[in-house]
């Protein structure tokens, strides 16, 4: 009974080890897949469990080093809670947690945070995480001095250490291997590698100086003074369509048959090659409206500089922004802004809010302005994991459809059956703008651009959802779908524009694209990129 009492006693080193074991086996199932998949058992079954040993020895370290800044049992908790919940969106939808996933949590709101924090979520929390903590702040603890409880500690992780190196030196082919052409891999290590892109996170937010400047990139801009008709421009930004799910680029469904119908009356321009910015709403998002290209972009150096909703308003044009997402992501902070996510202001709402909602009242907004007009319109989309709530039920036409936003409770079909009803809902939400632009063509320069944000995985390699890492993230979330709609006065050339629609191109040339819509002059510092489209007066 003495032996039994004796073993249920934590001390920090027994509780290090235990911890780390127990991660290594209920955090990392995706982990382990995918090496056993680069690397068979069967051929490689040393260096695999070489591997075990070595994240197994490399989570004793990282223990060991937050019991030096923590007490042991409180970095053992917060150590379990990170791997349970990661482990959960690693396995459940592929997800890496990186830096930029984790900067999507912290901007996602309450209503798309729901939708992920299913059912099995719960219990794989109660199962792996606050049960284990529960048992190590009830079980008998024993104290020692704080000399000696940091040199145990201390030789706990360097012994931890030569473990790995031995590791690594009986294997040094493989891991030769491993580092370097299977980085992805090391990107599903739990809870190594979401601690790890915190504190990257972290460090990006403190070297961003709060107090730092605001970056004008233009000091004048102004929009031609003789034009006959002024402009009125409808952006739609939409929410994680891809370019393969849309009929217009070839995809066997009829997802987009409204404006197929406005491509066949040749007003519409459907480019079939471009790239996303980033993975995510929150880089993509500050990267299309930014004069920065991608390879330069920083999101944060983004929300202290001029982007160009801030220029063409510096020119006259009445811009608002109306928002069925969570938000603009800090484009909109100095514009007209609305938020259409409450029954209190969208008056299109059930299940939650829809994307069409932002169309009511826009034609008294566009009377009441005496000049150019530019409306961003924000959409919700096909925002995952819960795409069967995207769409009213009168655009349920491919089933069957997965009614959960647990996707491994589905097949793959019903699944992409209820993403496809997400975009047959944005195909008619686009329909029903260019109608409203179709009733301002006497008045205006009438133009509708659409792009989306980012595309989306929908299991393809056991992938699911978005925010991969850009270099190993599949075309499924980079290849996005964009159009130009454009009405009788505009001076988009849409014969000679078609002669684009195949050229591959990307998010970078949006804010040039709008700034040549408003036909804007400026003295903008940035290298400017060419435009979208083909001018009427490139041919007159």
């Amino acid at each position: 009974m003495n032996q039994l009492t004796s073993a249920l006693v934590l001390t920090p080193t027994r509780l290090t080890l235990v911890s780390a074991f127990f991660l290594t086996l209920t955090a990392n199932f995706t982990f382990f897949k995918e090496v056993t998949n680069v690397y068979p058992w069967a051929e490689n079954a040393g260096f695999v469990v070489s591997l075990s040993v070595l994240l197994f020895m490399s989570l004793v370290v990282l223990i060991s080093i937050v019991r030096l800044i923590l007490p042991a049992r409180v970095a053992v908790t917060i150590m379990l809670i990170i791997g349970v919940m990661s482990a959960y969106f690693t396995d459940q939808y592929g997800t890496v947690i990186d830096s930029t996933m984790l900067r999507n949590m912290l901007e996602t709101n309450v209503s798309e945070a729901s939708d992920l924090m299913s059912g099995a979520f719960w219990m794989r929390l109660g199962l792996f995480g606050i049960i284990p903590v529960l048992l190590i702040w009830m079980l008998p603890w024993k104290h020692k001095r704080f000399i000696t409880e940091t040199r145990y500690t201390l030789q706990t992780g360097i012994a931890a250490f030569a473990m790995m190196l031995i590791c690594i030196f009986s294997f040094s082919e493989h891991y030769a291997s491993f580092f370097r052409e299977h980085k992805l891999l090391r990107f599903y290590t739990n809870p190594a590698y979401p601690i790890y892109s915190a504190g990257n996170l972290l460090t990006k937010i403190a070297s961003t100086n709060t107090s730092q400047s605001f970056t004008k990139v233009a000091e004048a801009a102004n929009t031609p003074p003789t034009d006959a008709h002024h402009e009125l421009v409808i952006l739609v930004v939409g929410e994680t369509a891809r370019a393969d799910h849309w009929s217009l680029n070839g995809y066997s469904r009829d997802t987009t048959p409204e404006l197929t119908r406005l491509y066949q009356e040749g007003s519409l321009i459907n480019f079939s090659q471009v790239a996303s910015c980033g993975t995510s709403t929150a880089i993509s998002v500050p990267c299309m409206f930014s004069f920065t290209p991608k390879s330069d972009f920083d999101v944060e150096e983004a929300h202290h500089t001029e982007n160009v909703l801030d220029v063409i308003a510096k020119a006259g044009v009445s811009v608002l922004w109306r928002d069925n997402n969570s938000n603009s992501k800090g484009v909109a902070d100095r514009v007209e802004y609305v938020s259409y996510r409450s029954p209190d202001v969208n008056t299109l709402c059930d299940i939650e809010c829809r994307d069409t909602g932002m169309l009511v009242g826009l034609q008294a907004h566009i009377d009441q302005q005496p000049g150019d007009i530019l409306i961003v319109l924000h959409q919700m989309g096909s925002h995952g994991p819960a795409y069967f709530k995207r769409y009213p039920a009168a655009f349920e036409r491919f089933t069957p459809v997965c009614k959960s936003a647990e996707l491994s409770s589905c097949s793959q079909e019903e699944i992409i059956n209820a993403y496809d009803n997400t975009i047959l809902y944005t195909d008619h939400f686009l329909a029903e703008t260019v109608k409203l632009l179709k009733n301002n063509n006497q008045r205006y320069e009438t133009t509708l651009v659409y792009m989306s944000d980012h595309g989306e995985s929908l299991g393809e390699d056991g992938v699911y959802l978005h925010g991969m890492p850009y270099l190993f993230a599949p075309d499924a979330q980079t290849h996005v779908p964009f159009m130009i709609w454009a009405g009788e006065h505009s001076d988009v050339d849409v014969e000679q524009s078609q002669k684009m629609r195949d050229k591959p191109t990307s998010q970078d040339n949006l804010s040039y694209t709008l700034f040549s819509l408003f036909e804007i002059a400026s003295d903008i510092s940035a290298t400017p990129l060419p435009a979208q489209y083909i001018s009427k007066e490139n041919y007159e």
